[in-house]
Formats: C-alpha cells, structure tokens, sequence
C-alpha cells in the first residue's frame, strides 16, 4: 500500500470514527438517566486538552485533515457535559463552563507564547483528564454508565494520529501528546472491561 494511501485511509477513519466517538456514551447515559462512574472532572480536562489542541493547530497552519476532528469532538464532549450536569442536577453551571471555556479560547490566541505555553502542558492536562477517569472508576468500582466502544474509538484515533502526525508534520509535542493519550485511553478501556466482567459475574452469582 502506498503511503499516501495510507495516510489518507488513517485521516479519514480518524475522522469518521470521531464523528460518532462521544455517541455510545452519550446513549448510554441518556438510557440510563445516570452519570454514575463518568468523571465531570475528566471531561472538563479533556475539553480543555481539545481546544488547546486544535487552536495550537490552527496557530500554526497545520493541514486540516490532521485536527479537522477535533471542533466535531468539543461538540459532543459539550453534549456530554450538560448530560452530566442535567443528571447530576446542576445543569446551570453550563452557562458558566461556556462562558470559561470561550474566554480561555481567545485568551490562548493572544499572543504567540501563551498559545506555546499551554501545547506544552496540553499533554499534562489531557494526561490528568485520563487518570480523572481512572480514579473515578476506581473509586466508584462502578462502569455501568461507562461506554466500551466510546474508549476503544478513542485509542484508535489516537493510534491513528502518531501515524499521521509522523508523515506530515512531524512535531514532536503533538507526537509525544497522542503517544501518551494512546497508553492512558488503552488503561481506561481496560479498566472499563474489567469492572464490566466483575459487575457481569456477580449478578450471575
């Protein structure tokens, strides 16, 4: 296969896959009118890790096929926050997140600095968003409400993006970031499967 074909065939599952990556999750939790075991921390961090993401990107005039998911994935994280919060009862804090995230977005492209600055901790943030989730499950021991296939899209794209980062702009923030987002989402979705089983086997007995 030619690496041009390649790269294309990687781009476009990524994007394909991203289009609906938050959709499992999000039924899962309007099914379950529940967001027992989903970290509201976690997803804040992780949106925060996006647009960081995306507007260093943009910053910088990096080809579109490599970040063009990430606007389609802050829309559904944003539809997965105010599930959250409507479960959670506190769903007017959303015009106060909007609000924080906007702000931070156009503070971030004020000067060239600030938008390096925060790349250079976006690994961190989006690190701390990973092991949110992690001490949320491991602290509930619940992953009822926490979708599989939600994860295991998630490591993908992240997989996918080392490979395409590496035949195109080869930066090695970005290739560092989705490096360790590939580890720390593989950890959760193996953390997920292993509650599942354990929950499985003890309505069995």
């Amino acid at each position: 296969m030619q690496p041009d074909t390649l790269l294309h065939i990687a781009n476009f599952s990524t994007l394909f896959m991203c289009m609906v990556l938050k959709f499992p999750q999000i039924f899962v939790l309007m099914r379950a009118k529940s967001a027992s075991g989903v970290s509201l921390k976690s997803l804040l961090l992780e949106l925060i890790g996006f647009i960081v993401f995306v507007t260093y990107q943009m910053y910088y005039d990096y080809p579109p096929p490599t970040y063009l998911e990430y606007p389609i994935l802050i829309a559904q994280d944003a539809i997965l926050l105010l599930l959250i919060l409507h479960y959670n009862g506190s769903l007017r804090m959303g015009l106060i997140y909007a609000f924080l995230f906007v702000g931070g977005w156009r503070l971030l492209t004020l000067k060239k600095w600030i938008i390096d600055l925060a790349m250079s901790l976006c690994t961190f943030i989006s690190g701390a968003s990973k092991f949110a989730q992690l001490q949320c499950l491991w602290s509930s021991k619940d992953a009822a409400q926490v979708s599989t296939s939600t994860w295991a899209m998630a490591t993908y794209t992240c997989f996918a993006r080392i490979y395409t980062t590496m035949a195109t702009t080869g930066d090695t923030q970005v290739l560092v970031r989705f490096g360790v987002m590939t580890l720390l989402n593989l950890w959760v979705l193996l953390t997920v499967i292993y509650y599942q089983r354990a929950s499985r086997s003890k309505k069995k007995d």
